[in-house]
């Protein structure tokens, strides 16, 4: 059996067969570019990039497009707001979205269309729309005729009818149904607009991301992608849209993310817990910020309270532990000649095979993740006290090349591991008010009491590093310490 993925359109797992033989086409919605993101809105660039990396690794050419929203009523506010050009934000918070997506690490879309750059194309499908009936202007606004698409609300199991309950459209409204969405909204007075054959103004959301879609890949595609929150209206307006104006199938497989929730409550500006993904990279790390979204199926809820944050720390140090040790075997005297143990070489192999099971079922990273942690087990059995030998070193190295190729589909593990524990000894350090200085004075000092046989100066040190949550390991060296995770 190959790749299943869960189609929201059927709710069910379906096997992944592209348009085109050994080629995938992918759009995933962007943001809309009028500020800083939230931590939420990068669940899914840090989903799909793990995606294109495992249909990739399958052997599919994979095009991956993922849009920015730079014409939306949120930046045509604020663009009053500061008074000025709605370009001048939007392009702000490209750059700061792109810093962002650079600072976690991931690799580059294949495309980044921005609606500004699609206007024409917005323009011609519109036009498309009301020739095949299922648009109308009036005033210089179009608006879709949502009755007119007899399969609207396919996507969302939602029934027209009863969406039209206890709604009505008001008098002064340009809407022939309260359904009826816009897909040309005419510019108010002193608001930026832009140039169509029914008035200067602007396009809607929606139309955006259909008009997209067709200019880059055609009337249909592989895979389209986005939160859970733009099945409805989003995703079924785009449906109703594209299916309208070229009668064909739109999207082969809805892929949906699931929403970011702060212990046992969601993410929002009532509640005032909304986190800026440039203030939790700034806090945490990067690497902690996509083991926790990838340690939790694409399509739960993903906790991000201190508990949650607390085990991708753990998680992650116990990775990059094993990793340092066989770091620092390896930075000595290469010693050739050395067999790997069956075990780990055995563990390393049903990993790999689990592991793409798991991502080949709906991205079961839980599961995929459960393998990497069977490896690091292994690795762990095959350490011996005393010098390092050839076997050792062979260990050694047949683990960090697993690690480091299997961490590749997540954009995980790439860090040099003994400098990442460092980066990470240094964050928690800083949350619990200590200073690196300080804890390298009492680890020295135990160490040299505990040389001169002076036992209870020794324990009386280890007792207050413990206490301050430092663990420490004595080696043939002298002592390592870390904060304890």
């Amino acid at each position: 059996m190959g790749l299943q993925i869960y189609n929201t359109l059927v709710k069910d797992k379906v096997e992944f067969k592209p348009l085109k033989e050994g080629e995938v086409s992918i759009y995933v919605c962007g943001p809309t570019v009028y500020d800083f993101l939230h931590v939420g809105n990068f669940r899914g660039p840090v989903f799909f990039n793990l995606v294109r990396n495992w249909l990739e690794k399958k052997g599919y050419k994979v095009k991956y497009v993922s849009n920015f929203t730079d014409i939306d009523d949120k930046i045509l506010a604020r663009s009053l707001k500061e008074n000025v050009d709605s370009l001048v934000i939007s392009e702000r918070y490209i750059g700061e979205y792109k810093t962002d997506f650079q600072n976690l690490g991931l690799r580059a879309h294949d495309m980044n269309p921005k609606v500004t750059e699609h206007l024409a194309d917005i323009e011609t499908m519109i036009a498309r729309l009301i020739e095949n009936g299922k648009a109308y202007e009036v005033d210089g606004e179009v608006l879709y005729a949502v009755r007119s698409f007899a399969e609207y609300g396919k996507l969302s199991r939602r029934d027209i009818d009863d969406m039209r309950t206890g709604t009505r459209v008001e008098p002064g409204e340009k809407k022939r149904d309260v359904l009826d969405f816009a897909l040309w909204k005419p510019a108010k007075p002193g608001e930026q607009s832009w140039p169509s054959r029914w008035g200067a103004g602007r396009p809607g959301w929606h139309i955006e991301c259909s008009a997209m879609v067709k200019a880059i890949f055609g009337d249909t595609i592989d895979i389209h992608g986005g939160g859970m929150d733009l099945i409805f209206p989003h995703h079924e307006n785009e449906v109703a849209q594209s299916e309208g104006a070229s009668g064909k199938p739109f999207v082969n497989n809805w892929m949906h993310w699931n929403m970011i929730n702060f212990g046992d409550r969601k993410m929002s500006k009532s509640v005032g817990n909304v986190r800026t993904a440039r203030e939790f990279l700034k806090q945490y790390n990067a690497e902690i910020y996509k083991f926790m979204i990838l340690s939790v199926h694409y399509r739960s809820i993903s906790d991000f309270s201190d508990q949650g944050i607390e085990r991708a720390i753990a998680g992650l140090a116990r990775a990059y532990s094993a990793m340092a040790h066989a770091e620092r075997l390896m930075a000595g005297t290469v010693i050739e000649g050395g067999k790997v143990a069956t075990s780990l070489l055995d563990t390393m192999t049903k990993g790999a095979e689990k592991l793409g099971l798991a991502l080949d079922d709906d991205f079961n990273t839980p599961e995929a993740f459960a393998e990497v942690f069977n490896v690091i087990r292994a690795y762990n059995a095959t350490v011996k006290p005393g010098k390092p030998n050839a076997d050792s070193f062979a260990n050694a190295k047949a683990f960090l090349v697993w690690m480091r190729e299997t961490g590749s589909l997540f954009s995980l593990y790439q860090q040099p591991a003994v400098q990442f524990l460092t980066t990470l000894d240094d964050m928690l350090l800083s949350q619990k008010g200590l200073q690196r200085l300080e804890i390298d004075t009492k680890v020295q000092a135990r160490w040299a009491a505990k040389q001169a046989k002076d036992f209870a100066t020794s324990d009386k040190l280890r007792d207050e590093l413990a206490a301050l949550g430092i663990s420490i390991s004595d080696t043939a060296e002298g002592t390592r310490w870390e904060v304890a995770k």
